[in-house]
């Protein structure tokens, strides 16, 4: 596994989340919501409608699917990835902050602070914290740290995960906050992973 990578994306990873949530906490989640939300035109829009899918669940299923067939001992760290990912943004968005309100249930849009959405894409209004597909790019993004071979891999994939997390704040269905949220979640899911599939080698190797 290319340890030097990961530790790199998490450090970037965690930074970043921090970060977010810092800054939330001393500007105030709306305004810099609203100051991030900010309309770039229509190739934003059609990007960003679309990049967004990069964090979507259905990832998983053909990662899980590679190593069902053809790294099977590494099967539990994705497994547990996974699980962990779930169960965490779940436990977020329905037992620790059950129907947090999204931006446009939150916030008023008014000329002085208008939201900006995109036609075409369904703008949620609760479940806000924390962000799903954020978590998920995260976490795929942490795993190829982990698994690839590439030394730049980390610059690629962090570009990539962050531009989904941001694409959440864009379509306005997350508040920063929440972006911050669902990385560190990610974090926290590929580290507990890591140990689990540690375990599994102990016991492999005896």
């Amino acid at each position: 596994m290319n340890l030097s990578a990961f530790r790199t994306g998490a450090t970037l990873s965690i930074s970043t989340g921090m970060i977010l949530i810092l800054f939330s906490f001393l500007g105030g989640k709306e305004d810099l919501f609203l100051l991030l939300n900010q309309n770039l035109g229509s190739s934003a829009d059609f990007f960003f409608k679309y990049f967004t899918h990069a964090g979507d669940g259905i990832f998983w299923v053909p990662v899980a699917l590679y190593f069902i067939f053809y790294k099977r001992k590494l099967l539990p760290l994705v497994l547990s990835a996974i699980i962990l990912s779930t169960l965490l943004v779940q436990t977020g968005k329905k037992i620790i902050y059950p129907n947090e309100a999204r931006p446009t249930a939150a916030i008023e849009s008014t000329l002085q602070n208008p939201i900006h959405t995109v036609k075409g894409v369904t703008v949620h209004s609760n479940n806000s914290f924390p962000s799903g597909h954020t978590t998920t790019a995260f976490s795929l993004f942490l795993l190829g740290c982990l698994l690839l071979p590439y030394t730049y891999f980390w610059l690629i994939g962090f570009t990539a995960a962050l531009l989904a997390g941001y694409s959440r704040i864009y379509l306005a269905q997350h508040f920063p906050l929440d972006v911050g949220g669902g990385i560190i979640c990610a974090y926290i899911t590929v580290f507990l992973s890591l140990q689990i599939q540690n375990l599994f080698n102990e016991r492999w190797n005896k």
